[in-house]
């Protein structure tokens, strides 16, 4: 019996030993499950803990195995110094192993962590990017590069095909230095700009005629490593011909096309350019001949190709030659679209033939194409010229009977026809219909309708329009003031017509002609000939003398007084003015 405690002993320490170890594995367990846990990682999860499971297992295997080889045998060593240490030898590599493992399966999860976040960073700059180019494509530019310089304070850059959009953006608000300096940028920091930003930045160019920038900006495409394309070559060409530079447009086409192989085979786009500006410079044998040869080198020539032929041939006055190539459009199955029959409408408004427009017109509807606000403006427009009311206002009726709410032009043709003809009664009631309509009244609504007030002789009711203008805030031009001051000169006051005058100087509006045409009317009017002349001499002084209207009514208010000779002597000195500013 004295061997028994000798026996129990060493198994008891053992024990409390495999115990305590048994309470730390199920320490670093439960902490390998809630780092798994937070993570959502099922699967991983199931196979650390399986893992563990075997490792406790086999640390109860082996303790068991250790216990009962303890239990059963005799041997005295067990009981030498060196069996504990080899118990604990064995339990501490065990441990290593599982913080090992433990270790390895940390390092994993924070790998996931970072492609989980560098999947995150992907989603929201794709998001962020396409939030930019719809805010630009808004013209909400402003918003666009707050959201731009956010991301890049983040570390984030927008590639080039968004920086495009905002380019575009500014140049269409006219905000060219702007996007200028954010070109520079890009070329300092990245992205690179790419052929698409630069011919966005010279076309922005070209549409406020600095075309001299433009062919700067193109001129360091190649230092840049940039070669220019078609689109490149079509912007400038067409920027050189508008003002006039087709020798200069011609060389800079060889120019930018000098490497390429198909370069004899004339571009569509380009062609069309140079065909365009040979009728407006009425070059029309050369145009055609363009066109053939377009033809001849099998160059598939499109509806915008007719439109620009058809159109020269109407400016010409050749409406054969325009109805002749309508007519070939249809039988090569090019439909024309609404800009070909607003032109041949606008060219027959032109000469008058309001009839053949409306046919036209009628024709067109028939095709399927829906007249626009152009068709609807230019038809009314000549028909107003004209003296046809009725049909006008039946072509009114109809834009409105399809849901189109005319612009503020075409109301405004019909109010001005009103006016010119005194006719208050349908000009405010077509005003308020404008109205009833959602379409708020411009500054030219108002003077149609002071016109009309004016030929009236409602001078004060005038004016009380001009104070309904500010009330609206519409700000009266020289226009405003010009029919002001001649309905009071007309009616001869003077003083009132002066006081006009003064709060024209006041708004910042210089007198013009039609000014001093005016008074000089109103002073004739009254019998103030001195003053009358005395203005006549500062009107020629001032060189704005340019046509005939003051010296005609000097010279009939100095022949209904019979002074014959006094009116010739202005006919004289007008004739001199005249040899003086177009000397030969």
């Amino acid at each position: 019996m004295s061997a028994i405690p000798f026996f129990y002993s060493p198994s008891l320490y053992d024990i409390a030993f495999l115990r305590f170890m048994n309470r730390a594995i199920q320490l670093i367990k439960q902490d390998v499950d809630t780092v798994f846990c937070s993570q959502h990682n099922n699967v991983t999860r199931a196979r650390i803990c399986c893992e563990e499971d075997t490792a406790l297992s086999a640390i109860g295997k082996k303790c068991n195995v250790s216990c009962a080889r303890d239990c059963s045998s005799n041997d005295k060593s067990f009981g030498d110094e060196k069996g504990p240490h080899a118990v604990f030898n064995a339990l501490d590599t065990m441990l290593k192993d599982s913080l090992e493992r433990l270790k390895t399966m940390r390092e994993n999860i924070s790998l996931v962590k970072i492609d989980l976040q560098g999947y995150a960073c992907e989603y929201n700059y794709t998001e962020l990017a396409a939030t930019i180019r719809c805010l630009c494509l808004e013209g909400k530019l402003g918003s666009a590069l707050w959201l731009r310089r956010k991301m890049m304070q983040k570390g984030i850059f927008p590639e080039v095909f968004t920086y495009n959009h905002i380019v575009n953006g500014l140049c269409k608000i006219g905000l060219l230095e702007k996007a200028d300096w954010l070109v520079r940028e890009m070329l300092e920091f990245g992205p690179h700009p790419n052929c698409a930003t630069y011919n966005t930045l010279i076309k922005g160019y070209c549409a406020v005629n600095n075309v001299n920038k433009a062919l700067y900006l193109f001129s360091t495409m190649a230092n840049t490593g940039i070669q220019p394309n078609r689109v490149t070559c079509n912007i400038l060409v067409h920027a050189l011909c508008q003002k006039g530079l087709l020798k200069e447009a011609k060389e800079l086409l060889e120019e930018i096309l000098n490497d390429e192989d198909d370069k004899d085979i004339p571009e569509l786009v380009t062609s069309t350019i140079f065909m365009d500006n040979y009728f407006k410079n009425g070059a029309i044998y050369q145009a055609l001949s363009l066109w053939n040869e377009m033809l001849q080198k099998c160059t598939k020539v499109d509806v915008v190709a007719y439109n620009v032929l058809i159109n020269g041939f109407c400016k010409s006055q050749q409406m054969n030659l325009a109805y002749g190539y309508a007519c070939e459009m249809l039988k090569k199955g090019l439909l024309p679209d609404s800009f070909t029959y607003n032109i041949l409408i606008g060219s027959l408004c032109k000469e008058g033939k309001t009839s053949e427009a409306c046919y036209i017109l009628g024709v067109m509807s028939k095709m399927g194409i829906m007249p626009d606000q152009i068709s609807y403006k230019i038809i009314i427009q000549g028909l107003c010229f004209d003296g046809d009311i009725d049909r006008a206002e039946d072509l009114l009726r109809c834009m409105l009977n399809n849901l189109m709410v005319p612009k503020p032009l075409i109301w405004n043709l019909i109010i001005d026809f009103y006016g010119r003809c005194g006719d208050l009664s349908n000009a405010f009631f077509t005003r308020d219909q404008m109205l009833a309509f959602g379409v708020r009244p411009n500054v030219f609504t108002y003077n149609a309708l002071i016109l009309a007030q004016g030929k009236s002789g409602n001078i004060y009711d005038a004016c009380s329009l001009k104070e309904e203008m500010l009330l609206k805030g519409v700000c009266p031009d020289g226009v405003t003031y010009n029919l002001l001051i001649g309905a009071a000169c007309n009616l001869g006051s003077i003083d009132f017509a002066l006081r006009l005058h003064d709060e024209m100087l006041q708004r910042g509006y210089e007198p013009d002609l039609i000014t001093y045409t005016e008074f000089l009317r109103g002073f004739c009017i009254r019998g103030y000939m001195k003053e009358a002349e005395e203005l006549y001499a500062k009107i020629l002084k001032s060189g704005l003398l340019t046509d005939h209207v003051p010296v005609q009514i000097l010279f009939n208010m100095y022949c209904k007084r019979e002074e014959p000779v006094i009116a010739f002597n202005f006919y004289q000195d007008w004739l001199a003015s005249k040899r003086d500013s177009h000397p030969s």
